[in-house]
């Protein structure tokens, strides 16, 4: 089931909805990236004095310019670790044009989604950005401590867990909320964790390889709209009359 999800949402990949979606989430999470590097940068500059007097050396200058171009530097080495999680968590806000590409191509029988309110939908981004750079920023020093106890072989797999379990959870609570409402959607995320997190855990896998991985919150949200409707149609025989999978 989760590997003809997966190839269902790869099939479709060149719609026009999804190009439209990646090019949003690539460039706001871009925009995102800046304006908290620059923010960053603005900060350290006021709270930096022009000059500090040092024993022996004596007044010292460039001391805010250092912090500074190390601000920026620091932003540059975290955004590779950051960029395609706050990508994934920017892309969910536009998960319902994905959604409804996937069911107007593979499922034209359902009934019009549920409309989730664009509020809720920039709390859930802004609650699921906040999560995911702070579990990443954490798992940074999981990295650390591994490489340290030289098993620097295990980073990707918690990488790939982490992520994946965050992944996973989010984009099918999203999927599944616009069919049955978000109570209904957690009852069903609890009911099928484990199929989840290894359908989570096959998309983090790729979050590895540079481009690709852009793609990966497109056919994450794809992926997980196909794995919520294959899940319906396996449940109870009076529930699958709705649909109609090409």
């Amino acid at each position: 089931m989760i590997f003809a999800s997966f190839f269902a949402a790869l099939g479709q990949i060149g719609d026009p909805r999804f190009r439209r979606v990646l090019l949003l989430g690539v460039v706001l999470t871009i925009a995102l990236l800046v304006a908290f590097t620059t923010g960053l940068v603005w900060l350290i500059d006021a709270l930096t004095a022009d000059s500090v007097d040092a024993p022996i050396v004596g007044e010292i200058t460039w001391l805010d310019d250092i912090l500074s171009w190390g601000s920026v530097f620091l932003m540059l080495v975290l955004s590779v670790f950051l960029m395609v999680p706050v990508a994934s968590a920017i892309t969910s806000m536009f998960l319902d044009e994905v959604a409804q590409a996937v069911e107007d191509e593979h499922y034209p029988n359902l009934p019009p989604a549920i409309n989730v309110p664009f509020g809720d939908a920039v709390r859930d981004t802004v609650n699921f950005l906040g999560v995911l750079i702070g579990a990443n920023l954490l798992a940074i020093i999981v990295y650390v401590i591994l490489t340290l106890m030289l098993m620097p072989f295990l980073t990707p797999l918690v990488f790939w867990a982490l992520n994946g379990f965050l992944l996973g959870r989010e984009y099918f609570t999203l999927a599944a909320m616009r069919r049955v409402g978000r109570e209904q959607a957690r009852v069903l995320r609890s009911q099928h964790r484990m199929t989840i997190f290894f359908a989570g855990f096959l998309m983090a896998i790729p979050l590895s390889v540079p481009l690709v991985n852009l793609l990966i919150p497109i056919l994450g949200a794809a992926t997980f709209t196909h794995l919520f409707h294959r899940l319906q149609m396996a449940g109870p025989s009076g529930r699958t009359s709705q649909y109609r999978a090409n």
